[in-house]
């Protein structure tokens, strides 16, 4: 190679290197700016994770300084000043009125019907209210708003289905309708998800009808 040639190589490699260096002042807080990011994001994601078990901890602690109290006035207005972290608004809700109903079922009733008609609250704290709302609402809801509520639990495949089959039942049985009521009954002891206990309970309750218990 000519030393013409070898000196236009050196020129060249040098230009190169010049360019790559100004590219590097340039944009090169990018790089240090994407490294800042992702060990921040590392360490904001444990922050969130300490933080939430944090305030998990602080929850849990609240709600049983809260049903600790004796008189049901005070644990009301300590079950209204905790704070549920969220996610677990439902819960706090669904305790809520759980303890208020030893003052007022109305009242009860109520804080569960609000529960059920908050926006994207998850379905399984829905149906929960629901199917508690038809087990405490006798006195307060009519006989059609217990089954329209009890509708919604049926259908498909909810985890609170079955239970939600034996409240039909008693609501049956309660308005005379025997032969449907036991229908309703045997309906849950051919289902695969009916537990012992609960088999135990709608064969008593098909006997207490006069029902042929053979048929389960």
């Amino acid at each position: 190679m000519s030393n013409p040639e070898s000196f236009i190589d050196e020129v060249s490699e040098e230009v190169r290197r010049d360019r790559l260096y100004g590219a590097f002042r340039k944009y090169g807080w990018i790089a240090g700016l994407l490294v800042v990011l992702i060990v921040g994001g590392a360490a904001y994601n444990e922050w969130q994770k300490a933080q939430a078990r944090a305030d998990a901890q602080g929850f849990g602690d609240a709600l049983y300084a809260a049903l600790e109290m004796t008189e049901i006035e005070s644990r009301l207005i300590a079950l209204e000043d905790v704070r549920a972290p969220d996610g677990a608004e439902p819960l706090s809700a669904l305790i809520y009125a759980t303890e208020v109903q030893a003052r007022s079922t109305e009242e009860a009733v109520a804080a569960l019907q609000a529960l059920a008609a908050v926006p994207d609250t998850p379905a399984v704290y829905v149906d929960l209210a629901r199917l508690r709302m038809v087990m405490i609402g006798g006195d307060v809801l009519t006989t059609a708003e217990r089954s329209a509520a009890l509708d919604t639990l049926i259908q498909g495949s909810g985890p609170f289905r079955l239970l939600a089959l034996e409240q039909r039942a008693l609501i049956e049985a309660e308005t005379g309708q025997r032969d449907a009521a036991i229908e309703t009954l045997q309906r849950i002891l051919g289902a695969a998800g009916a537990t012992e206990g609960m088999r135990t309970r709608v064969l008593q309750l098909i006997v207490a009808l006069g029902g042929d218990v053979a048929q389960g």
